[in-house]
């Protein structure tokens, strides 16, 4: 009979733990999806910043070239400058499939285990 406070509060700590264990458990889904999707922006700022780094460039050399009579380099110049933006964009909509495709496989995973 003395025992049964301590065991009744040992019951009640436990299902707490149990609650709690739980919504660590959904928080840190919310906080695995938010990671994933910070890095996937991360990838598109980086692509993005260098698609207009290689885009400036090339326009300041194909101007360089028109100015000096050169109409067909730089023709050329901007049509490589063109062709490297187009590369960049189809590499951040593949790397964005990719995060996508991993971010379901992970959901479902989660979805099995909890």
């Amino acid at each position: 009979m003395k025992r049964t406070p301590y065991l009744l509060a040992l019951v009640c700590l436990g299902a707490a733990l149990g609650l709690a264990g739980n919504a660590v458990a959904g928080d840190r889904g919310d906080r695995v999806e938010h990671r994933m999707e910070r890095h996937g922006e991360r990838i598109d700022r980086r692509l993005d910043h260098r698609g207009d780094r290689i885009e400036a460039r090339s326009d300041r050399h194909a101007q360089v070239l028109a100015a000096h009579g050169h109409a067909r380099a730089a023709a050329r110049v901007d049509r490589h400058g063109e062709r490297a933006e187009a590369r960049l964009d189809r590499r951040g909509d593949l790397a964005e499939a990719r995060w996508e495709r991993r971010g379901e496989r992970y959901d479902r995973r989660w979805d099995r285990r909890h």
